[in-house]
């Protein structure tokens, strides 16, 4: 989430007379993210979300965003929900953007998660891919082991400006994972971005998941990769085997991981983690000029992959503990 694509008052009112949300009271742009153009709205009706989608999120892909949400929403998973206007539309267009409003979800984001918080995050995402087996559309997963060269080929000049070795250092691990990525794997709809800000909780129990414009069609168990990823590792860089072992025993309360699964845990969380670092070194290089954002650090998720790179068993992230 962040402000790239400034509104100007008359184009809201305009885009906003087409809803039935009452009088609005106030609207300020959110800062946090780095994908999509966020407001807070405050109106006479309530509470939302007016989200401008730019450049990464394909036009093509919203319906599925959208009806995933409310195909969850209906299956009982706390998500935003798609707001329609007077026509029926969930999508509409504002200053030249494809736009939407969703509902607003109480709740804050944990910044130091504790194992309480990882196991029910584990569970929550289990429900998830549960929740989405009926769901009748399908995306395949830009951002997986095809879509990584091309990530790579955009930075690769400049990688070794961010830091020393950092381009070889990825083209090996490109070329490891090309021979090693699994491809039988069981799969379905995965939210692919569960990071710590795309949670809320409410004291410490789960109120809701954000934020679905990454989900797609992909392996499950690569969806718990990158959750291990984005709620185990400590400040300082460490893995809390404690936090893992809490997300997959959440996780396997509500759906057993395979024997296939458990063992490519360790290839899935280096491919996650390459996956991360490569969108966060382009972003890293392509701020745009005035965006309200500030870009996520890169080196965060090469220290992750040597991390990675050592371990050769699931139970190595607390699985079967």
């Amino acid at each position: 989430m962040a402000v790239y694509t400034d509104v100007g008052d008359e184009e809201l009112a305009a885009f906003l007379a087409t809803y039935d949300l009452g009088q609005l009271l106030s609207c300020k742009g959110i800062a946090e993210g780095v994908e999509n153009t966020n407001y807070f709205l405050h109106t006479s009706a309530g509470s939302f979300i007016l989200t401008l989608y730019e450049k990464r999120v394909n036009e093509a892909d919203l319906p599925f965003f959208l009806g995933l949400m409310e195909h969850l929403s209906a299956r009982g998973l706390t998500c935003p929900q798609p707001v329609r206007n007077r026509a029926g539309q969930a999508l509409g267009r504002l200053a030249g953007r494809p736009a939407v409003i969703v509902t607003f979800l109480e709740g804050i984001s944990v910044k130091r998660p504790s194992a309480r918080h990882c196991r029910a995050v584990g569970a929550a995402l289990a429900k998830l891919h549960l929740a989405s087996a009926d769901f009748p559309m399908e995306r395949p997963n830009a951002l997986s082991l095809a879509g990584w060269p091309p990530l790579f080929a955009a930075a690769e000049a400049q990688a070794d400006r961010v830091a020393p070795g950092l381009a070889e250092r990825t083209r090996r691990e490109l070329a490891h994972l090309s021979e090693v990525w699994p491809a039988t794997l069981p799969t379905g709809v995965i939210h692919a971005d569960l990071f710590t800000d795309n949670v809320f909780f409410l004291g410490s129990e789960l109120s809701g998941l954000i934020d679905f414009y990454f989900a797609c069609t992909d392996a499950f168990a690569y969806d718990l990769a990158i959750c291990l990823n984005a709620w185990c590792f400590e400040p300082d860089g460490a893995f809390n085997i404690t936090k893992g072992q809490a997300l997959m025993a959440g996780y396997e309360a509500v759906r057993r991981l395979s024997p296939p699964e458990v063992e490519a845990l360790p290839t899935l969380c280096r491919g996650s983690a390459l996956r991360f670092m490569l969108t966060r070194l382009v972003d890293w290089l392509n701020v745009p000029p005035g965006a309200l954002v500030k870009p996520k650090d890169p080196l965060e998720f090469d220290r992750k992959l040597a991390f990675h790179r050592r371990v050769s068993r699931a139970s190595e992230y607390g699985w079967g503990a």
